[in-house]
């Protein structure tokens, strides 16, 4: 039977919460996170029927959402089970180790009480060099397991609403997408009297990125302030450099961040709607 969108109280929906240290409180745990899904799942689609079907509708109460238990459980639920989970931020904490020092249950009621009463704030990530091919460097951001929880816990609301509005010519960190889809079409095209492909780079992309220009665009969808600010939070939280000295962020999304890949699609859905409008293009008349 489908659920409505009716939320129950907090303390009937997180008291599974607690994971505990008994094989009883991990099936328990694991009934929870099911359920979570479940919920999560409906609103999804609902989410995203809404914005389909209304290009041009704002979404004004989402905040609600991004604090709501089963959100905040399966946002648990999918850092925990990423292998980063492993690597801590600048507070040193681990997946493992709020699990077992402080417990899943008192994480998670902490942290949907922080961001209700909206005195949660994101620290800054933490900067690891990775070598690329040809001796280059990339910089990864790492951020607190309190900080990706939050980040995909709002992963889970945004994407649905702009998935809605992305073009079928994206394919990049996106759901159900990749890039061998990216090539069969490529393929398609070329059998088909295109005889063309240009290949391109936009350097730097993650850091490069115009925060009014992508708040402005978020905006287009998003009405909720509280919703605006913690995106906005996340993207002025800062950068603890390897040097250990502390910057600011004036532009850009650090890459590895979990709001990164989808906010960094917000962006560029402004060029692939340019080049769709372009000669032939599928936009174009």
């Amino acid at each position: 039977m489908a659920r409505t969108w009716r939320r129950g109280p907090a303390n009937q929906q997180s008291r599974n919460w607690n994971t505990g240290r008994s094989s009883v409180n991990t099936d328990e745990l694991e009934h929870a996170t099911y359920e979570a899904e479940r919920r999560v799942l409906e609103i999804q689609a609902k989410l995203h029927r809404w914005a389909r079907d209304d290009p041009h509708r704002r979404f004004d109460d989402l905040f609600n959402l991004c604090a709501d238990p089963a959100f905040l459980l399966v946002a648990w639920d999918r850092v925990r089970g990423n292998k980063g989970a492993k690597t801590a931020g600048v507070d040193g904490r681990t997946a493992a180790s709020i699990a077992a020092r402080t417990g899943v249950e008192e994480f998670l009621d902490a942290l949907r009480g922080s961001i209700k009463d909206r005195s949660f704030r994101p620290l800054p990530v933490r900067e690891r060099m990775i070598p690329k091919t040809g001796g280059k460097l990339r910089r990864l951001g790492i951020a607190t397991i309190t900080d990706r929880v939050v980040q995909a816990s709002l992963k889970l609301v945004l994407e649905p609403i702009f998935e809605a509005e992305f073009l079928p010519c994206s394919y990049g960190f996106r759901p159900n997408r990749r890039a061998h889809d990216a090539v069969a079409e490529v393929r398609h095209f070329t059998s088909h009297g295109y005889e063309w492909i240009v290949e391109g780079d936009i350097k730097a992309c993650f850091d490069e990125i115009s925060h009014p220009a992508l708040l402005d665009r978020v905006r287009l969808r998003i009405g909720d302030k509280r919703v605006l600010d913690l995106v906005k939070a996340f993207l002025k939280a800062g950068i603890l450099g390897e040097d250990r000295v502390l910057r600011e962020t004036s532009a850009g999304t650090p890459q590895g961040s979990i709001l990164s890949p989808l906010l960094s699609n917000v962006a560029l859905s402004v060029l692939d709607e340019y080049v769709a409008q372009g000669p032939g293009g599928p936009g174009s008349s």
